[in-house]
């Protein structure tokens, strides 16, 4: 896969002393957080528009967000400890390209977890945890209508770990967490078209999701755990190891302050 160079490939070339000033002249007050830079990255990532395989280049991500380099290698660092980012001496900073063991890994991982949390979810979870998963099939049927795929695949994968939420298990909810980062990188490297952005009313797949949603209300534990068994098994299904290599992305287009006040 094509990826960034150090200049910033399709990007215009911006020396250290125009980076620096353009760091200075950022109000203190708007400049992002730690975690704040960290959470659009993983967005960017959950909802498809940072491929796998781009590099990241601290000078741009820097400038698009209008901080020292310091405190992009601070975030970078903790992308690589949740294995969404490969740090390497040479290189540097590249969003994680899985292969098709680590692919497989992901999925066998999280059909070992989630038949826990559903169970788990179930003995915790009332009503008002219910109606946050209607509304989230609800929030990602209405984006695919409009046509925003981006917000739809997060959405997809918001309703998973809204179950581990409702589990009241932080160290399995952790775990999910990453996980569900993880299949996205999985499904940009290897998902076919129906799997990274399906009909309409389908994609990651919302009547698989009004199914097991069906299940849990009714407090079937075995058949919500089918369903997620089987929804999980269904998506790793769509995968094509065959697939092309996609482009890098625009570090400055997704992460500069213009992208920012958009949002």
């Amino acid at each position: 896969m094509p990826a960034l160079n150090e200049a910033g490939e399709g990007l215009p070339v911006t020396g250290p002393s125009t980076a620096l000033a353009l760091v200075e002249a950022a109000p203190e007050d708007a400049r992002p957080s730690d975690e704040q830079m960290y959470q659009r990255i993983v967005e960017a990532i959950l909802d498809h528009r940072l491929q796998p395989g781009t590099k990241l280049v601290e000078d741009r991500l820097g400038q698009a967000f209008g901080v020292s380099r310091t405190r992009i290698r601070h975030v970078l660092i903790r992308l690589a400890n949740e294995q969404l980012v490969t740090l390497s001496r040479h290189r540097g900073a590249t969003v994680v390209q899985p292969s098709a063991e680590e692919a497989r890994e992901v999925f066998g991982v999280r059909r070992l977890i989630e038949p826990e949390l559903v169970a788990l979810y179930l003995r915790h979870a009332g009503d008002e945890a219910h109606a946050r998963l209607a509304a989230c099939i609800e929030a990602e049927e209405a984006a695919r209508t409009l046509g925003d795929r981006h917000r739809a695949i997060r959405l997809s994968g918001e309703f998973h770990l809204l179950i581990a939420q409702g589990a009241r298990h932080r160290t399995l909810e952790r775990l999910l967490r990453e996980l569900v980062s993880r299949t996205s990188l999985v499904l940009m490297t290897y998902g076919t078209p129906e799997a990274i952005a399906g009909t309409p009313l389908d994609g990651c797949r919302c009547h698989e999701h009004r199914a097991l949603l069906q299940a849990l209300r009714l407090g079937d534990v075995r058949a919500a755990q089918e369903v997620a068994v089987r929804h999980l098994a269904h998506l790793e299904a769509l995968l094509d190891f065959t697939r092309p290599e996609r482009g890098p992305a625009d570090l400055l287009q997704l992460f500069g302050r213009a992208a920012a006040d958009a949002d």
